[in-house]
């Protein structure tokens, strides 16, 4: 890929494939574990604001898992979610939308991973 990397891997899942997302999207339906979605793009100054804290929880929450998708590379992926501002964040467990947050508020995100986590 001819990706740099650092020393450890980033604690935040991409996914550049609708494919790809749509089969592990399948595989979380089976389990409890909250998922975070981080729907961002490039170009959105808030998102890349919210970068760095989603990676700190990450790495804070490792009960809980983190996905990115830029809006832009994943659009199906983001209309299915009915994703029209970003960031926009969305809670998942079971396969299901427990909750989402609109905005770059780190407080909220986290006070909402907290209530969701278990």
């Amino acid at each position: 890929m001819g990706a740099s990397f650092s020393s450890k891997k980033s604690p935040v899942k991409q996914f550049h494939s609708a494919e790809k997302w749509k089969d592990h999207y399948e595989e979380s339906k089976g389990t409890n574990k909250l998922m975070v979605i981080d729907f961002s793009a490039s170009w959105c100054g808030p998102c890349r604001y919210m970068e760095p804290i989603i990676k700190e929880f990450a790495t804070n929450f490792t009960e809980v898992e983190f996905i990115k998708i830029d809006v832009d590379e994943l659009a199906d992926v983001a209309q299915e979610f009915g994703i029209d501002a970003m960031p926009t964040f969305v809670f998942m467990k079971n396969g299901k939308e427990v909750d989402k947050l609109v905005g770059a508020d780190r407080e909220e995100l986290e006070r909402m991973i907290i209530k969701h986590k278990h």
